[in-house]
């Protein structure tokens, strides 16, 4: 069974130095260190160089960091700079403000498998907790379980019971082609499978389901998917939502796409990509 070689950790961040300081201290602190971390910067201000600079002269692993101007919500276009600065042949999209478990990175890796992608889910921290954590410049991913289960009873969080680390949960393969809860803050990506498919379409723009497009046509591609639950978590750090009125248009741009078959963009990691016989019946 082929498994990754260096794994890519491409973070998406936007303005929010102190949460993505706990991410990347936590993505330094796993248990597997062949990875490396590429902060995905959709226009942040100076700030947030600042913090990557500094943690980059001391980590052990290669740190890089990839900026746009600010422009708006454009997670599709800087995801895929951050996918063209990646040196590894598997690549694992995270969001600034998700927090991995320290076995994350390992994890990842056993589950991943040719032709198929590994989609994780999240725990929703609320704001309290978020800010305390944050103020004490808690080590996220090296709290007990019995803090996480403490959290729970008093609702802090949205669940714990996917920290017991399941891995050999059953129905991991079912139902491989859904697109529900497909999240870019938790998603493993062969390099090659992004290159087939010219990446993230950069048309999406504004909040809502570039991730889910980028899936439906890994699908439209043979790609199939592997459920990550119970074994991948992410700590995700409270936020305000961004606004949604792009939400309902990007979606019919999805399911039009999954109808038609149609697997590569024009407007994506390479753009002017030929678009010839960029359908599977």
């Amino acid at each position: 069974m082929t498994r990754p070689g260096r794994i890519s950790l491409v973070i998406t961040t936007y303005n929010r130095p102190d949460a993505l300081a706990a991410v990347l201290r936590a993505c330094l602190d796993q248990t597997d260190q062949n990875c490396e971390l590429i902060v995905a910067d959709d226009g942040s201000t100076e700030d947030t160089a600042a913090l990557v600079e500094a943690i980059r002269a001391a980590a052990p692993v290669r740190v890089a960091h990839v900026w746009q101007p600010d422009e708006g919500f454009r997670a599709a276009a800087i995801r895929n700079k951050g996918i063209l600065a990646a040196q590894g042949d598997y690549v694992v999209f995270l969001d600034g403000d998700c927090v991995p478990q320290r076995t994350f990175v390992a994890t990842h890796r056993r589950l991943a498998e040719a032709g198929r992608i590994v989609t994780g889910s999240r725990i929703l921290l609320d704001e309290p907790l978020t800010r305390r954590l944050l103020d004490e410049g808690a080590a996220i991913q090296r709290l007990p379980l019995s803090f996480w289960f403490a959290q729970r009873r008093e609702r802090h969080i949205n669940k714990a019971l996917p920290l017991l680390g399941f891995e050999a949960m059953p129905l991991r393969r079912w139902k491989p082609t859904s697109l529900r809860g497909i999240k870019t803050c938790n998603l493993g990506v062969w390099r090659d499978d992004l290159e087939a498919i010219n990446g993230f379409d950069e048309t999406f723009v504004g909040w809502g389901h570039e991730d889910a497009d980028l899936v439906a046509r890994l699908y439209n591609y043979g790609v199939r998917r592997t459920r990550g639950y119970f074994a991948t978590e992410v700590f995700h750090l409270w936020h305000r939502e961004a606004p949604r009125e792009r939400e309902r248009g990007n979606y019919e741009t999805v399911q039009a796409r999954l109808r038609s078959g149609q697997y590569l963009v024009e407007h994506g990691m390479r753009p002017g990509a030929d678009l010839q016989d960029t359908h599977r019946s």
